[in-house]
């Protein structure tokens, strides 16, 4: 199954394919998640975007045509359903604020079933403390500086497949990655860039359960269903 092609996968997904689901979400959590949370800089909401958009992607039988690739399509469907998301939460808020109630919320970043780190525990807690740091930093630049910098330098995909991802011309996604390092590199020192792969961390038993969430959306599964 792990040697499939994304579309011959996707076409068992659709048949609701429980093998073939979790083989692309496997291959696919980690980016999802990265790019949601650029948007949305919430553990919980971009958990719940990267579902929404797999469960979308998974029951829409004619959406993927081929045009772009496999993993820009599915970015692109996460990407929206980040956006969104993030359009009702301003607009809950901007109602909230009509009614002069005030709505306070507190976000806890945290790293947890990450990548196995190897050295020394002085090695690792001064890794764990670096990723950390990057992590708040990069939740510091605007969204458009934000998302590209997660696309490009944290999932290091290219520039044609960030702009296909994110509907923007090439050009402005260069411009865009250009300023989010400088603004960067104005907090934080030089040598925390060799930490990206330490921080946003979304492996382990948070990538198995968030494949779980999704078959259980999609359930029950069709008859003559391939696994």
């Amino acid at each position: 199954m792990a040697a499939l092609r994304d579309e011959q996968l996707h076409a068992l997904a659709l048949q609701r394919g429980a093998g073939a689901i979790r083989v692309l979400t496997q291959r696919y959590n980690q980016r999802l998640y990265r790019v949601c949370w650029g948007i949305l800089r919430n553990e919980a909401d971009a958990e719940e975007a990267v579902q929404d958009a797999y469960v979308k992607a998974f029951t829409a039988s004619a959406s993927f045509e081929g045009h772009a690739s496999y993993a820009t399509w599915l970015t692109r469907i996460a990407i929206n359903e980040a956006l969104e998301r993030r359009r009702a939460a301003q607009r809950r808020a901007r109602l909230l604020e009509r009614e002069g109630i005030t709505e306070m919320a507190e976000y806890r970043a945290r790293l947890a079933d990450g990548p196995i780190s190897h050295g020394s525990p002085e090695e690792i807690a001064a890794r764990a403390e670096v990723a950390q740091r990057l992590q708040a930093a990069v939740a510091r630049l605007p969204e458009m500086y934000r998302t590209v910098f997660v696309l490009r330098d944290v999932e290091g995909v290219s520039v044609e497949e960030a702009a296909a991802a994110l509907g923007v011309p090439e050009q402005t996604v260069k411009t865009r990655l250009f300023r989010a390092r400088r603004r960067l590199q104005q907090i934080l020192e030089p040598d925390l860039r060799a930490a990206l792969q330490e921080a946003f961390p979304f492996g382990g038993e948070r990538c198995a359960a968030l494949t779980e969430k999704v078959l259980a959306r999609l359930s029950p599964r069709q008859e003559g269903e391939k696994s």
